[in-house]
């Protein structure tokens, strides 16, 4: 019988047919017919070997034709692609997954102010949220924001969208900004602005707390971004959008240089905690000591808690 295996060349059923009718009227005899549709598909399968040589020759010289630098960026390119992916999401979660295994080197604060509540003002003469009232309030309810807080405005910092407000009687020096250097993290010449909110044009000196040199903390304020983007140099305009990226990876005894109105101030990194974006107790005041905190978000890039940098002035 007539082979139909797979790797003959396809034939209509009705050209068979056809062909058959026609070879009967002429008498020709069934083996006849199958002898000339087998020769018939062997010169199909010839020609169809021919075809896909000249085709596989045709494609092999159109490759040839391509520049060798474009065949191999195209190998290349996917390649480089799926890496710098790879890369760029493990960027944004090393920090978050490190950040919980090197709790151990953090003097992690108890997630609730050390200071109860009702003994606050003994330490800090007034902090009063222009919302709530109350410093650290125990409302449990939620609020819900349907749009991403711009944290360069220091506002969005605080659970309510107000600033605390924070009185102290110690601030009797006129000081509108002075300037800040971590050697170490290479911060060199950073303006810290006392009061305001835009985190985009300076570091930010909290209102009410001490200035420089004075009983208490200058508590001062500075945004973060994933440690690729970190670049605090003077001469780029977006210093202040990654300033504070890295100020948790100092360690106990290294320095920090305050100038404010002519003197240098020396404070020696003696502490680091995280706490609750909603811990405002961070702001208030120990007239017993003259120290510095640094604050940002952390981990870095993102805005889950906040990192703070204890460091005690050299006398």
């Amino acid at each position: 019988m007539f082979n139909t295996s797979k790797k003959q060349p396809k034939i209509m059923q009705s050209d068979l047919i056809e062909l058959y009718r026609k070879a009967l009227r002429q008498g020709t005899s069934v083996e006849e017919i199958e002898k000339r549709i087998n020769h018939h598909l062997k010169r199909l399968r010839v020609s169809e070997y021919i075809e896909e040589k000249e085709d596989k020759i045709r494609e092999t010289v159109a490759k040839r034709k391509i520049p060798k630098v474009i065949r191999i960026g195209a190998f290349i390119l996917p390649v480089l692609f799926l890496v710098i992916g790879l890369y760029l999401v493990g960027s944004a979660v090393v920090p978050i997954v490190s950040s919980y295994f090197n709790q151990e080197e953090l003097q992690v604060a108890q997630l609730a102010a050390p200071i109860p509540q009702d003994q606050v003002m003994d330490v800090t003469p007034l902090v009063i949220s222009k919302q709530s009232g109350v410093l650290g309030s125990n409302s449990t309810e939620v609020e819900i924001v349907d749009e991403e807080l711009d944290y360069t405005n220091l506002t969005n910092w605080f659970a309510g969208g107000a600033l605390p407000q924070l009185q102290s009687e110690l601030q009797n020096v006129e000081i509108t900004e002075y300037i800040l250097d971590i050697p170490k993290l290479e911060i060199e010449n950073a303006v810290v602005k006392v009061g305001g909110t835009d985190l985009n044009k300076s570091l930010l000196h909290f209102s009410g707390t001490a200035l420089p040199g004075q009983p208490g903390a200058p508590v001062i304020f500075g945004h973060s971004v994933l440690r690729q983007f970190y670049n605090p140099s003077v001469k780029n305009p977006r210093r202040y959008n990654s300033i504070f990226s890295t100020i948790m990876t100092l360690k106990n005894g290294d320095e920090i240089f305050v100038t404010a109105d002519g003197v240098r101030y020396t404070y020696i990194v003696n502490n680091k905690t995280e706490v609750k974006p909603e811990d405002v107790y961070i702001l208030t005041q120990k007239y017993d000591a003259k120290q510095l905190k640094l604050v940002t978000c952390t981990p870095e890039g993102t805005y889950l808690r906040r990192g703070i940098v204890t460091a005690q002035l050299v006398e």
